[in-house]
């Protein structure tokens, strides 16, 4: 016997932090010549903030400087009809303290887009949110 459907649970801060880290990759949401705009960006939390590395003379560098942004990162199974999703909105800050720099360069974070991605952006969650779909289950 099944339950009724799959259950849609409510992330807390904490599972929502320690699913993103799970992923190596999210999207972006920002304003690019007053339209929406989303790019698909590698990415680390770094203290629960959210790490990127752009290009420092590329669109999303520009527009992501000081503005508020929002982040997703998501996982789903589409056979088993599971999967969570995550959403940031937060203020963006280019990382410019060398120290810093030095610091999120031993992290290790790389970014699959081509080119010299030498600049970091700093986003830190003002509202975070989390949704877990669970799949189907016997009971």
């Amino acid at each position: 016997m099944y339950s009724n459907g799959p259950a849609l649970r409510q992330l807390s801060r904490d599972e929502c932090l320690r699913l993103m880290a799970s992923v190596p990759v999210g999207r972006i949401i920002y304003t690019r010549q007053a339209l929406p705009a989303v790019d698909l960006v590698n990415f680390t939390l770094d203290r629960g903030d959210i790490i990127i590395r752009t290009d420092g003379s590329g669109t999303l560098a520009g527009a992501a400087r000081g503005a508020v942004v929002a982040f997703e990162a998501d996982s789903l199974d589409p056979a088993g009809r599971a999967g969570w999703s995550v959403t940031v909105i937060g203020q963006s800050a280019e990382v410019t303290d060398a120290d810093e720099i030095s610091r999120l360069e031993q992290m290790g974070l790389s970014s699959w887009a081509p080119g010299q991605q030498q600049n970091f952006v700093r986003i830190s969650p003002g509202i975070l949110t989390g949704r877990q779909l669970c799949a189907l289950t016997a009971s």
